[in-house]
């Protein structure tokens, strides 16, 4: 439990970096160029905090930018989940500037169990420090 609560504080400051930067680039990218260039910055954020904290343990020796890499690929499952919630509600409702953030957390919300599943069996590997015998 107590990792799912760390994964969905990094999907919180994530959240929080998708919008700020959604927001900072939306007079020249529009909603939807947009998304894609803050969907990148919150991975890249979810990425730092999840390995340092939520699979700090969990860590394999892979080199940093093979370990970015595979997470950023693997964040694509749970994006396009993201994503495609997020064009739909921005479609269907015609959303002005300031209620992109609804969108983004629908999108987000709709894409985290993917993210987790995919983070947890596929970038970070290695065994828990506690599922190691001593």
């Amino acid at each position: 439990m107590k990792q799912i609560s760390q994964f969905a504080f990094a999907g919180t400051v994530g959240y929080l970096a998708d919008t700020f930067t959604l927001l900072l680039v939306y007079p020249w990218t529009g909603a939807y160029a947009g998304r894609f260039v803050s969907f990148s910055c919150a991975v890249l954020t979810t990425w730092l905090i999840n390995r340092s904290l939520t699979f700090r343990h969990q860590r394999d020796g892979k080199p940093i930018h093979r370990e970015f890499s595979l997470y950023f690929l693997s964040m694509l499952g749970g994006g396009a989940v993201n994503l495609l919630s997020y064009f739909l509600v921005v479609y269907l409702f015609t959303l002005p500037p300031s209620a992109l953030p609804v969108a983004v957390a629908v999108g987000s919300l709709a894409g985290m169990l993917v993210n987790y599943s995919l983070s947890k069996r596929v970038v970070f590997t290695g065994r828990r420090e506690k599922d190691v015998p001593r």
